[in-house]
């Protein structure tokens, strides 16, 4: 797992440090949402909710994920077509299909899939 919040950093700067969080997945990981039918390659993680209020309203109440956990960033692809998605680490697990992501921007950040997960590029160009 990994560490998102050093203890260390509360100590140095005297704000309080929100409790540490753990991301189960990681950057290049295939993933699939528990609730709808998309899948895809996380490129960023956030350790806690880092959106528009907006958009965390639009979500219908009883389906509103925790702030206080891990979002990913994810080039998602579905039956239809391709885009970006941010998920709540509660609505992700692994996606064992073995199968390729069929995203556009893909190429840009990442070289390759080894072992089902994509590999960063080492030089990232816009």
């Amino acid at each position: 797992m990994t560490r998102l919040f050093s203890t260390s950093d509360s100590l140095e700067t005297g704000v309080p440090m929100p409790p540490v969080a753990h991301a189960r997945f990681s950057i290049g990981e295939v993933v699939r949402h528990r609730l709808f039918d998309f899948r895809g390659v996380i490129f960023d993680v956030d350790p806690v909710f880092a959106n528009s209020e907006e958009w965390y309203e639009a979500i219908p109440e009883d389906a509103r994920p925790a702030k206080d956990q891990p979002f990913y960033h994810i080039l998602a692809e579905n039956m239809d077509s391709t885009y970006v998605a941010y998920v709540s680490q509660q609505n992700l697990e692994v996606d064992e299909s073995d199968e390729p992501v069929d995203h556009p921007a893909i190429g840009g950040l990442f070289d390759r899939i080894s072992d089902g997960r994509y590999r960063l590029k080492s030089v990232h160009r816009h």
